[in-house]
């Protein structure tokens, strides 16, 4: 088949292979289905509901009619006498125009990187977040970041990086499980997976400056710019176009809208690339990285894109060359690898897609330096230790006691094998282990080791000196790692001869000398720790 179909051979294509009769009933939620009923020559849009174990005629009318449409008058729209004739299994015709309509807000499932929601109400700006809920007329703008937005009904819509998405429309059919949202897409490109909806009934719409894409339950990404929109259907089929001129877009095929003056509206169709063969690899990933092969091709280029399962999240985008790849740096879950070929204008192909789950254990590090109960003269000694599983990062804690309750100083999350602490290490005792982190949430710890960091207290200043008849009172500068105080009292000021030497737990200390002489007084701070100490100045004392 050529690259590039007419309009006319791929209408009749499409026509033949995935045409639907109006009439059809497409099965939602719990049996329920719409269909087309024809009266005097007019169809009119049907959701079709099947009643419920327990269910009454009467609490499905309540439930799901608009005020303006009674019971009653349903009972007359499908021609029944009386509502105990119905029960389990039997189904109602309802008009769509009949049900119950609200706004139901859409919630964002995943963030990363820098995310800005415009409010619809008020034009605040804000960062964007885990679990905020997006109203109609909110805007959300996509820098280096992108996010991943979850509708009422789990349709799920991924914006990348550098994209502007405007939520138009988020409408609810009452408790139908049928939404009608409209988004437009300013600039940017995202990734849509959407329920299946009901023919003239749900829809999901997403205008850009060029087109509009109306999806029918698909996958599918859009891509806008100045040059025009770009629209890829790796599932379903979606009504792609310009404002009323769209066609329809089956599965494998890309189509372009272009919007420059020559050919401004113009529908450009092609058949994708098929989705590369990749290679299988083991179902649980228990180290990292892991390396993605795939089979060769003519191809060169390709766009690989890893999501987080659960959240949507897009974790990597990246454009590489050759037939392989090293999955690295990903925390424990599960996670969908998405490879496509990349054509001659840097379109992706049709994506093969690789489930795979991570699994990654910690294990405890071997401690190297320092000793156990060994000394450092250094306030920040360097740690080192050996890690011994894969993909692991670790960091030193540091505490004054071996419950490790109160940190001291940490180093920094890091895959290599030393570090240094946080801030600098006062003289005393200390207790340090190393503790190490793999996949996110897997955490392994050492044993403590103890560590002194010897050093000398600083001298102690006398600060004053009060004379009173014959008695002297010294006072002098507190140390805080200091237990006691050693003073000595000397007649010269070498100190050779102390005539007087005392420890005193407080900061001053009464001294009766023999007037006429002199005197000189020091004192030195004590620890009942390894920590050194020094006298400090000596001060002259003299009693007339």
């Amino acid at each position: 088949m050529p690259d590039t179909v007419s309009r006319e051979s791929f209408l009749a294509l499409a026509l033949l292979v995935l045409g639907t009769p109006a009439c059809a009933e497409l099965s939602i939620t719990r049996g329920s289905a719409t269909a087309a009923s024809s009266t005097a020559g007019n169809a009119v849009p049907e959701w079709i509901y099947t009643l419920k174990p327990g269910e009454s005629f009467t609490e499905v009318a309540s439930d799901l009619l608009v005020k303006s449409h009674s019971a009653d008058r349903l009972l007359q729209y499908n021609a029944i006498e009386n509502a105990a004739m119905l029960g389990e299994g039997d189904r109602v015709r309802i008009p769509l125009s009949w049900l119950k309509r609200q706004p139901n807000p859409a919630r964002v499932t995943s963030v990363s990187g820098s995310v800005q929601l415009i409010s619809g109400m008020d034009g605040t700006k804000k960062p964007l977040t885990e679990n905020t809920l997006i109203r109609v007329g909110d805007e959300v703008l996509t820098a280096m970041g992108a996010a991943t937005v979850t509708l009422a009904d789990g349709s799920e819509v991924r914006l990348s990086p550098d994209s502007r998405l405007i939520f138009n429309r988020l409408t609810q059919y009452g408790k139908s499980g049928m939404v009608d949202t409209r988004l437009r897409l300013n600039r940017g490109e995202v990734h849509t997976r959407v329920k299946p909806v009901i023919e003239g009934g749900a829809r999901f719409e997403i205008e850009t400056p060029s087109a509009v894409a109306a999806v029918r339950g698909t996958a599918f990404s859009l891509k806008t710019g100045p040059q025009g929109t770009h629209l890829q259907v790796t599932e379903g089929v979606v009504d792609f176009g310009a404002p009323n001129q769209t066609h329809r877009i089956p599965a494998g095929y890309s189509a372009t809208v272009a919007n420059n003056n020559g050919n401004r509206g113009k529908l450009n169709i092609r058949k994708m690339p098929p989705a590369p063969e990749i290679n299988p690899l083991p179902k649980v990933l228990t180290q990292l990285p892991a390396e993605l092969t795939w089979k060769q091709s003519s191809a060169t280029n390709y766009r690989l894109d890893v999501f987080e399962t659960q959240s949507g999240r897009w974790v990597e985008s990246r454009e590489i060359r050759g037939n392989r790849f090293d999955i690295g740096r990903l925390d424990n879950g599960q996670y969908e690898v998405h490879l496509a070929v990349l054509g001659q204008h840097g379109m992706a192909g049709m994506p093969g897609i690789l489930p795979i789950e991570v699994d990654l254990q910690a294990r405890s590090a071997h401690l190297l330096a320092p000793d156990d109960g060994g000394s450092v003269n250094d306030d920040m000694p360097e740690f080192s230790w050996a890690l011994k599983g894969k993909n692991e990062v670790a960091r030193v804690e540091i505490a004054e006691d071996d419950t490790f309750q109160n940190l001291v100083a940490t180093s920094e999350w890091a895959p290599g094998t030393t570090a240094l602490p946080s801030r600098p290490l006062g003289p005393g005792q200390y207790y340090w282990r190393v503790v190490t982190e793999a996949g996110g949430n897997s955490v392994a710890t050492t044993q403590p080791r103890k560590l002194v960091v010897n050093g000398t207290l600083p001298p102690v200043r006398i600060i004053s000196i009060n004379y009173v008849e014959s008695q002297v009172r010294v006072f002098w500068q507190k140390v805080d790692t200091a237990v006691n105080y050693r003073l000595q009292l000397a007649e010269e000021p070498s100190f050779n001869r102390v005539i007087k030497e005392a420890t005193l737990p407080d900061t001053t200390a009464a001294l009766r000398l023999i007037p006429g002489r002199r005197y000189f007084v020091r004192l030195k701070a004590l620890s009942d720790g390894p920590l050194q100490s020094r006298w400090g100045p000596g001060r002259e004392l003299y009693l007339e």
